[in-house]
């Protein structure tokens, strides 16, 4: 079934202990594709950048089989570009500079082709961005995910909740779950977004995994234990690209779909941090990503006699 994801695609400059880079590709929308791509041929992109935006990065990104005829380029405008710097702990950030530039009035226009998408991921964005998009399908998807961030929540919490209202699923981390819905307790603040709109919330909790919350019921995927961790940029875009692309790969929305899709996010964000920015996502393999899930089912796997 088709997906499309809407986002941002980007150039980072990264600083972590484990090296510098000088401008590499990034953006949510890139991390998202190119973890869906390995699960689904139908994966469409509506994004903008610069004419300083490489050709031969969008021609590697077709050659994923993603389709970049929503990929607008601006004449003359320079594509978006953010820097940072990560602690020794890899789990923080510093941010050392953001260039909005064609992001700050991005319009996304949904090709004719795109019209009839099953699947819609809404990367992090402004709300009233996100919001356009849905309005701008004739048609609803059978599922609509959608990342966020703090920084909507300070600036734009009433544009937040109005999209919220329009979609099923949430992936969101642990902190920014705490301050959307004021609860500490993850499993009430998954409760309490959940009542804004999305009946699933996915809560990310970096290196200790991830949280699944869906009618009732709560699913716990483990993060893989890695030697080393090189860059974390991009990781959870990476999981939710491998999520809703698993799921778009499926057509079947059930949560034990949803539990299978959150183990597959989690091997692609395990690859993504092995190497700087999406190099990983480039190069893998069927048989890596089959290896990597059956490392998730020994993790998790036991024996119990009661």
């Amino acid at each position: 079934m088709s997906l499309l994801t809407v986002g941002s695609v980007a150039f980072d400059a990264l600083e972590t202990p484990f090296g510098k880079t000088d401008k590499i590709i990034g953006g949510a929308a890139t991390y998202i594709t190119l973890s869906a791509s390995y699960f689904t041929n139908k994966n469409n992109l509506v994004a903008v950048v610069g004419d300083d935006f490489p050709q031969e990065m969008i021609t590697n990104l077709q050659e994923r089989n993603i389709n970049t005829e929503g990929l607008e380029i601006r004449k003359g405008e320079k594509t978006f570009f953010w820097s940072g710097k990560y602690h020794n702990d890899m789990n923080t950030r510093d941010t050392v500079e953001v260039q909005l530039n064609v992001m700050e009035n991005f319009d996304p226009q949904i090709p004719e082709s795109f019209q009839d998408c099953e699947f819609l991921m809404l990367g992090n964005t402004a709300p009233a961005i996100q919001k356009k998009v849905i309005e701008r399908l004739r048609t609803r998807p059978k599922l609509i995910m959608i990342d966020t961030m703090n920084l909507w929540m300070d600036i734009a919490l009433d544009d937040l909740k109005d999209v919220l209202k329009l979609v099923d699923v949430i992936t969101i981390n642990d902190e920014e779950a705490r301050q959307l819905s004021g609860e500490y307790a993850l499993v009430k603040a998954a409760a309490k977004i959940g009542e804004m709109g999305p009946k699933t919330v996915i809560i990310k909790k970096g290196e200790h995994g991830a949280l699944l919350f869906h009618g009732g019921h709560i699913f716990f995927a483990p993060a893989l234990p890695l030697e080393e961790v090189f860059d974390p940029t991009g990781a959870g875009d990476t999981f939710a690209g491998g999520f809703i692309g698993y799921l778009a790969s499926t057509g079947d929305v059930s949560f034990a779909n949803m539990k299978r899709g959150i183990i597959y996010g989690s091997a692609m964000a395990s690859f993504c941090v092995e190497k700087f920015g999406v190099e990983r996502l480039f190069e893998l393999t069927t048989e890596e990503i089959n290896q990597r899930i059956a490392q998730f089912v020994q993790l998790s796997a036991f024996e119990l006699e009661v």
